[in-house]
C-alpha cells in the first residue's frame, strides 16, 4: 500500500538553450574546487543572507521596445548559476556522494525531481528531453530504474528527511500508469517524510488530451497538490500549426477535475512566438485564460532553433519575426495585468493571493531549477534520465540517454555523468543574481555581511559596467545597492548577466535571447 496517507479532501529539466528547464523549469511543450572548511563544505554555503532584508516591492513594468530590442541578446535563464553550460564531464559519483554527505549532516529538507520522458505524441516545438512512443511497455522498466535510483539517493541523503517540494516533469509525467505512478509516490513516502496539508508543494505536469478528470482524482489522492497544465493557444489554426490539437473543453474539464478535488493552485503554460499568432488572436486565448482563472500561468517565449530540433523544421514559415513578438508580450502583459495576475518575473504570473505574489512582496522569493520557488534551503534530488539536481556545494545531472541511464542505474549506481562543484566566487555570484531574478533589487550591505567581502571593490569592473544600463534607465545605483526600475524588468536577465563571471565563454552563444 501507499505509504503516503489518502487525502479524501481538498524540460529533463534541459531547454532548447543548454540550460536546465524550469515550472518553469518545466517543459512548455510536454510538459572548478571550492575553499573547503570544516567537513568541506565551502564556507560560502552555509552564509547566504535572508532575502527578507530588502522587501522593496518590485517596480511597474514600462514597456519600451526600442530599449528591450536593443538588449535582445543571447543570455540564461539563471535557474542556477553556474548554469548548466558550465556543467563538465569531470563529476562524477565521489563528487556526489561528498556533496549528498555534506546536505546529510544539515538534515534540512528536500526537493525532488521525477523526470519521465516519455511523450506519446510530438508536439512541433518542443525542445525538452523526450522519447516520442507510443509502446507503454518502456514505461515499465524506467519505473524500475526509477526505484532503484531513489532507493540509492536516500542512502546518501539520509532517510527520514522532510520532502517539502516535488515536482513531476517531462515528456510527460502521466504516460505512465496511475498504478506506476502510485508505486514510486509509496517508494518515496518510504524513504522521506511527506506531509499533508499545505506545508508542502507536490506538482505534476499534465497532458488534457491523455490525463482526464478521473486522472486528476487519482493524482490529488496520491498526494500532489499543485496542477501544471500544458495549454500553449486556444487557436485551432496554431493548434494544428505545432501538432498539438487541443480544444479549450478538454482544459476546462482537467481544471474543473482539479478543483473539485482539492488541488490548491493550477498553473497554465502559454507560448507566445508560434505559427499564425498575432496580438489579436492570442488575445481571444487570453479571454479564455482569464475566464478560468488558474492561481499561476507560465507565458515562455518560443525559441526557434531548428538546427537543434529537427521536429522544429516541420513548422510553417509563419513565424512572428523579433517586432511581433515584442507586440505578442506587450499584449500578454497588459492584458494579465489589468486582469488583476501579478508579474513575478521571467516568464511567470500569479494571482495577488497566490504564495508567489506573497513572498514577492515580503522579499522572501527564490529561484531554482523548479522556476521561481518559496522554498529557500532545500536541497534537490534529481531522478530520472537527464534529471539535474543540486546539492550541498554542487550541481550534479544524470545520463541525457535511455541507454546510457539504464546502464548506470543497473551497474548499481547513480546515473551521474555530468556537473560542477561551486567554488567560493560562485557562491557569491549566484547569491547577486538570485535576488536580482527574484527580488529586483539588491542590498550590498548583505552580501557583505553574508560573504566578508566589500561589495564596491569585489564587483568594481561589474559596477562600471552597469553604469550603461543605469544611463538607459534600466537600473538606479547608490551607495547602498540596485534597483531594477520599470524599463529594466523585463531585461532582468541582462542585468543578472553582468555579474555571471561565464558570460563570455562559448558555451553561453548557445543560449536563446533574453526576449
Amino acid at each position: 500500500m501507499n505509504s503516503f496517507p489518502l487525502l479524501s479532501t481538498p524540460c529533463t529539466n534541459a531547454s532548447a538553450t543548454g540550460e536546465p528547464r524550469t515550472a518553469g523549469s518545466r517543459c512548455p511543450g510536454c510538459t572548478s574546487h571550492a575553499s573547503t572548511e570544516g567537513h568541506g563544505q565551502s564556507r560560502c554555503a552555509t552564509r547566504s543572507a535572508p532575502q527578507t532584508a530588502l522587501a522593496i516591492p518590485p517596480a511597474p513594468i514600462h514597456f519600451d521596445a526600442r530599449l528591450l530590442g536593443r538588449y535582445d541578446v543571447n543570455g540564461p535563464r539563471y535557474t542556477s548559476y553556474p548554469t548548466a553550460l558550465q556543467f563538465h564531464d569531470d563529476f562524477g559519483a565521489s563528487d556526489y556522494a561528498r556533496a549528498a554527505a555534506q546536505s546529510k549532516r544539515t538534515g534540512k529538507p528536500l526537493s525532488l525531481y521525477v523526470h519521465v520522458p516519455f511523450c506519446d505524441t510530438v508536439c512541433f516545438y518542443c525542445a525538452c528531453t523526450k522519447i516520442v512512443t507510443n509502446n507503454r511497455a518502456h514505461a515499465e522498466a524506467y519505473v524500475e530504474r526509477l526505484h532503484l535510483e531513489i532507493a540509492r539517493q536516500a542512502s546518501l541523503l539520509g532517510a527520514g528527511r522532510t520532502l517539502a517540494q516535488m515536482h513531476w516533469g517531462g515528456g510527460t509525467p502521466t504516460f505512465l500508469a496511475l498504478e506506476q505512478i502510485a508505486s514510486l509516490i509509496d517508494a518515496i513516502g518510504r524513504q522521506f517524510v511527506m506531509t499533508t496539508g499545505d506545508s508542502a508543494e507536490y506538482s505534476i505536469e499534465i497532458d488534457p488530451r491523455s490525463a482526464g478528470p478521473a486522472s486528476i482524482r487519482a493524482l490529488r489522492a496520491l498526494g500532489f497538490n499543485r496542477l501544471s497544465i500544458g495549454v500553449q493557444d486556444f487557436d485551432p489554426r496554431v493548434q494544428e500549426a505545432i501538432h498539438r490539437v487541443q480544444p479549450r473543453a478538454l482544459v476546462e474539464a482537467a481544471l474543473d477535475a482539479a478543483r473539485s478535488c482539492g488541488f490548491r493552485s493550477v498553473n497554465f503554460d502559454l507560448i507566445y512566438g508560434l505559427p499564425h499568432q498575432t496580438p489579436e488572436s492570442f488575445s481571444n486565448t487570453l479571454d479564455a485564460v482569464i475566464e478560468m482563472a488558474p492561481e499561476r500561468l507560465s507565458v515562455f517565449s518560443y525559441a526557434h532553433l531548428p538546427q537543434q530540433f529537427k521536429m522544429q523544421r516541420c513548422l510553417p514559415d509563419t513565424l512572428p519575426d523579433g517586432p511581433q513578438k515584442l507586440a505578442l508580450l506587450q499584449t500578454i502583459i497588459a492584458r494579465l495585468t489589468a486582469a488583476g495576475y501579478v508579474y513575478i518575473g521571467m516568464d511567470h504570473f500569479a494571482r495577488p493571493d497566490d504564495e508567489l505574489a506573497r513572498a514577492q512582496a515580503a522579499g522572501t522569493l527564490h529561484r531554482n531549477f523548479q522556476g521561481y520557488s518559496t522554498r529557500a534551503d532545500c536541497d534537490l534530488i534529481g531522478v530520472g534520465m537527464s534529471a539535474i539536481g543540486r546539492v550541498g556545494d554542487s550541481y550534479a545531472q544524470n545520463a541525457k540517454t535511455l541507454k546510457t541511464y539504464y546502464d548506470a542505474v543497473d551497474s548499481g549506481g547513480l546515473a551521474i555523468t555530468r556537473g560542477v562543484r561551486l567554488d567560493e566566487d560562485d557562491h557569491i555570484r549566484r547569491d547577486v543574481i538570485s535576488r536580482l531574478m527574484c527580488n529586483m533589487s539588491l542590498s550590498f550591505a548583505d552580501i557583505e555581511r553574508a560573504y566578508d567581502i566589500d561589495f564596491v571593490a569585489y564587483f568594481a569592473s561589474e559596477l562600471g559596467e552597469l553604469a550603461d544600463l543605469a544611463a538607459d534607465g534600466l537600473v538606479t545605483i547608490d551607495a547602498h545597492g540596485l534597483r531594477i526600475l520599470p524599463a529594466g524588468r523585463l531585461l532582468v536577465r541582462v542585468v543578472a548577466q553582468v555579474f555571471d563571471s561565464y558570460r563570455r565563454s562559448a558555451a553561453n552563444t548557445r543560449c536563446a535571447k533574453v526576449m
